[in-house]
């Protein structure tokens, strides 16, 4: 049976982890209300979809990192349109390649892994979506449901001053919400 010992050793040994542990119903809580007060650049809403997942979840854990923990599996924010289209979109740097292949739109380069779509409209709205991102390391580990984000910057901050770690701009947080058919032990 897996416990919250064997999670949080499992997340300390990933390259780029500094410091791993599980949140209590109080910090999920502060994380909940501290998201539900965020706005993008530009006054463009931000809906943190992964946070709001991962906290849905039985367990979540965190985890502090550096800049030689993994890239994402997968894309990390979308600009949609009220109607669903995809606006904008992050290219992680191990996917550039296959996209620029199989792309076929005009495409502007707003970051180095951000792409926008000028061709492509919607209706009125546009909001950027922080969607929940798969954490294969957990799913090996027999957990269901895994979902993994990155909290906004306030909440990051939160996470980081709760464990002793100052304002580090090499430094960031990540949940890892996911449930078990039995009990964590401990």
């Amino acid at each position: 049976m897996v416990g919250t010992n064997d999670i949080i050793k499992r997340l300390s040994e990933m390259k780029g982890t500094v410091h791993a542990f599980r949140l209590d119903d109080e910090c999920r809580e502060k994380i909940l209300e501290i998201e539900k007060n965020i706005k993008a650049a530009m006054l463009i809403p931000c809906i943190n979809a992964g946070v709001e997942e991962c906290l849905k979840r039985q367990h979540v854990f965190a985890i502090i990192k550096n800049k030689d923990f993994r890239p994402p599996p997968e894309a990390t924010v979308v600009l949609y349109s009220d109607d669903g289209t995809v606006l904008g979109e992050e290219i992680l740097p191990y996917r550039k390649e296959q996209f620029l292949k199989e792309n076929n739109e005009d495409i502007i380069w707003l970051s180095e892994e951000f792409v926008m779509y000028p061709e492509r409209k919607g209706r009125a709205m546009e909001f950027f979506v922080m969607p929940p991102v798969s954490f294969p390391e957990i799913t090996e580990m027999g957990m269901k449901n895994v979902v993994s984000c990155s909290p906004s910057a306030p909440s990051d901050m939160m996470l980081r001053e709760m464990h002793g770690y100052k304002d580090d701009p090499k430094l960031a947080s990540i949940l890892i919400g996911f449930d078990s058919d039995e009990e964590l032990e401990p």
